[in-house]
């Protein structure tokens, strides 16, 4: 699986990984006295942060590739 192959695979995932994170972090923001962030908004932040989370996932991915001896 070329990269770019492995990084559109990737990218839905990452990116509503970052989003969950986003948005958990809205909520722990409430703790200290700030707004909750949104769902839609820690969605639509995720889209753009999904990128380089997901460069630095296919970069892990590509490592353990490498160990396990895939050429």
């Amino acid at each position: 699986m070329t990269c770019s192959r492995l990084a559109l695979a990737l990218y839905p995932f990452v990116a509503a990984a970052v989003a969950i994170n986003l948005f958990m972090a809205g909520l722990l923001s409430q703790s200290v006295g700030l707004p909750a962030l949104p769902p839609l908004a820690a969605l639509l932040a995720a889209i753009p942060l999904g990128v380089p989370a997901t460069a630095l996932a296919v970069r892990w991915v590509r490592q353990l590739l490498a160990e396990a001896g895939e050429p």
